[in-house]
């Protein structure tokens, strides 16, 4: 009997620590990229006695802390979207490394390339803006720019530059660059290539960025190629 009321103390314990970590983290702005500040500080310490981080410790949010944060966050199933917030603080105070997830398992570049896709997808929506590189609004480049620069890969702001960067496959793997002939001859239009057939993309028919299949008519007639550059 007094083990069961140690039980019953234990959980309600466990219950009122969680609820009063969530109310405390609440109460704090969003980490992201460009944040700077002793709680990034502590993020990236943390991240690192994880192993998921091995940059310098410099309280500067920068993309090997987004790189390692959503390699955390994958791992914990929780959304990947490189910010923490409430959820993904208080998964890091209380992380064991061995109760983790690992959902993207695989090859470094299979894990980051499934990262990049997970990243990207939280834009699905993002209005269409000619020349537009921001959350604000995307065009189709400037969305690959935007998201490729979280992972540390900088990518000139035109499709057909794009299409001169990393190196030609055949054979996709989550986060390649995909091209298409549409408005003008050559590689005019490019999205990022997620798997199953689809790629994400800042559509001007769509007027938003949105999840289209390789195999659609329109887009299957028009393809160019596929690049990586990742690393």
């Amino acid at each position: 009997m007094f083990r069961g009321k140690l039980s019953v103390f234990l959980c309600v314990f466990l219950l009122v620590t969680l609820l009063a970590m969530s109310a405390a983290y609440g109460s704090q702005d969003p980490l992201k990229r460009g944040s700077k500040g002793e709680e990034v500080l502590k993020v990236q310490y943390l991240l690192q006695q994880y192993g998921y981080y091995d940059g310098e410790l410099d309280g500067v949010f920068g993309s090997g802390t987004l790189r390692a944060l959503v390699y955390f966050q994958g791992d914990c199933g929780l959304k990947i979207d490189g910010v923490v917030g409430p959820q993904t603080m208080a998964a890091l105070d209380i992380f064991t490394p061995g109760a983790a997830v690992r959902t993207n398992r695989g090859a470094e570049f299979d894990r980051l390339g499934y990262s990049v896709v997970e990243y990207a997808k939280q834009f699905t929506g993002t209005p269409y803006v000619w020349a537009g590189s921001s959350p604000r609004g995307f065009d189709c480049s400037g969305f690959v720019v935007y998201v490729l620069r979280e992972f540390g890969v900088s990518l000139p702001h035109r499709a057909d530059l794009q299409f001169n960067q990393g190196y030609a496959v055949t054979e996709l793997q989550p986060g390649d660059l995909v091209f298409y002939t549409t408005y003008a001859r050559g590689p005019s239009h490019v999205g990022i290539y997620m798997g199953d057939g689809n790629f994400i993309h800042s559509s001007s028919g769509a007027g938003y960025v949105t999840v289209t299949s390789m195999s659609s008519a329109y887009y299957s007639a028009r393809y160019l190629g596929a690049r990586r550059v990742l690393n």
